[in-house]
């Protein structure tokens, strides 16, 4: 078991989070439409998944939107923000911002994503709802990056996984 802060207070995180160089869990979420969606859907393409508490909490919103931002600067990759909110606001919030870059999906459905993705919060009042992270999957869905963002309502290290999927181009020497 895990602990993150939140506002200076421990606050206990059960399942297995996983680690760089895992192959991510299998899932089924929930996309705005009520679709089941898994993992596998996405097969061939690197994957950014930040997990929040909630897209009506001003954190889950603000990660929400940064990923939209970073979602133009990144190609054969899906951006998904996962979240315990239901789908039909997903649907309103993605609307009302206007997302085009990211899915929201929610794990309506997918509870086991709590617990395989160790981001499952297990003390009241906030148990079921999970805690703040951020994943980079590759084509195979092999972990490439992992946080476990250490305060709820901190936004994750962004620039960290944006390195991993878009790493620095090193200038070939050329002849003299």
């Amino acid at each position: 078991m895990s602990t993150v802060m939140l506002n200076g207070a421990p606050i206990s995180i059960g399942g297995r989070f996983p680690h760089v160089g895992d192959t991510a869990h299998s899932f089924m979420l929930v996309d705005t439409n009520l679709q089941d969606v898994a993992l596998s859907k996405y097969w061939g393409q690197r994957k950014l998944i930040a997990v929040v508490p909630s897209l009506d909490a001003a954190i889950g919103l603000n990660i929400a939107r940064q990923l939209e931002k970073l979602g133009y600067e990144l190609s054969n990759t899906v951006i998904m923000t996962v979240s315990v909110d239901t789908p039909y606001a997903l649907a309103r919030i993605a609307e009302a911002e206007g997302f085009r870059k990211i899915e929201l999906m929610s794990t309506l459905r997918g509870r086991d994503f709590h617990k395989d993705y160790g981001v499952m919060i297990t003390d009241v009042p906030l148990s079921g709802l999970m805690t703040t992270a951020l994943f980079v999957l590759d084509t195979n869905d092999m972990v490439l990056y992992a946080e476990l963002v250490s305060e709820l309502m901190n936004e994750p290290r962004y620039e960290a996984a944006m390195e991993i999927l878009n790493p620095p181009q090193v200038e070939p020497k050329g002849e003299e």
